[in-house]
């Protein structure tokens, strides 16, 4: 295989990612508005994919520079460092897709992007001060999301307390489309910008780029790829998230989605690749311990955080295997 086709692989195999994290992720864009049975499951990944697809319109390329150079060295990178990555993430995903676990697809991809690289050149290829965040947020956004999940309830909770149940419950039955639109438009841009780095990294690797911009057909290739994922969905993960965590109504499903919203697009417009899946569940759990702490199944819980923090490290062993086959079967 030649070093042009070894590219086009990269590029095919990065746009097949953002299908599988698209198809991985559904659940947290979707899970709370099918819950609350606010929108069936079919009109809910159309929604969610709509808005996905939309936020590569609205948003820039921070999370994409992150990922693409500062987490590795980028002179120190190949063409097969990234194929090895993408295939240990993917891997990864369909793995927990298959245990029916909601881990996180950016941290896959860091994954098995850095131990691809610590295969090929050793740690001296790993960018150490650019794991800081988003290691860090690993723990810190589901803490965020959690905050402002119960922050949201409360401020709601007390504008809406002279209100009779079903007005109420009317009422946040229509705002949860907004909600569930802010959080699919802070998915897509988060999760979108992780392929459109490894595809301008290829492309600066294979000196088809000067400098590390991310061309404008990689963008919308990587939302429709992302969009059409989601549309796939992932109905298994969406009963973990949606019902097994807590119980939501329309007025909880609000309250989890805007504080999700909220954290996605902060982080995203300064640059810090977080786990969508970590915010959501982490709004959820405070939506559900606003009520009351026993709201929570926090036996479920403890088994997703197990799988957030062995995500990065087994993607990494696996993409670090499959750089060495690579060596043989790429010779």
């Amino acid at each position: 295989m030649n070093a042009f086709h070894l590219l086009l692989t990269v590029v095919a195999l990065t746009l097949t990612f953002e299908f599988s994290n698209g198809w991985h992720d559904a659940a947290n864009s979707i899970a709370t508005v099918v819950s609350t049975r606010v929108l069936t499951p079919f009109r809910a990944v159309l929604w969610a994919a709509f808005w996905n697809f939309v936020a590569a319109f609205i948003f820039g390329t921070a999370v994409a520079k992150t990922i693409g150079k500062g987490l590795v060295h980028i002179e120190m990178v190949d063409e097969k460092v990234l194929l090895a990555g993408l295939l240990g993430a993917i891997a990864w995903n369909l793995i927990t897709l298959v245990l029916g676990l909601p881990s996180s697809s950016s941290h896959a991809l860091m994954g098995g992007y850095g131990g691809a690289a610590v295969a090929k050149a050793g740690f001296g290829a790993l960018v150490l001060s650019g794991w800081t965040a988003p290691v860090f947020f690993i723990f810190l956004s589901p803490i965020i999301g959690m905050v402002v999940g119960i922050a949201i309830s409360a401020v709601t909770s007390w504008i809406v307390r002279r209100q009779r149940p079903l007005k109420v419950d009317r009422w946040f039955r229509r705002l949860q489309l907004l909600s569930a639109a802010a959080y699919s438009l802070g998915h897509g841009t988060n999760d979108a910008q992780k392929g459109m780095g490894i595809i301008t990294t290829a492309l600066v690797a294979g000196g088809l780029l000067t400098s590390y911009e991310v061309p404008y057909w990689v963008i919308i290739c990587c939302h429709l790829a992302m969009g059409g994922g989601t549309m796939a969905g992932g109905w298994r993960i969406i009963r973990t998230m949606g019902q097994r965590i807590t119980k939501l109504t329309p007025f909880g499903g609000f309250a989890a989605e805007t504080a999700g919203a909220i954290t996605l697009m902060s982080t995203a417009h300064f640059g810090i690749p977080v786990s969508t899946t970590h915010t959501i569940t982490g709004a959820i759990v405070g939506v559900g311990a606003s009520r009351r702490l026993t709201a929570v199944r926090w036996g479920i819980t403890r088994r997703i955080v197990f799988a957030w923090i062995a995500t990065i490290p087994g993607a990494a062993v696996i993409g670090a295997l499959l750089f060495h086959i690579s060596q043989f079967w790429l010779k």
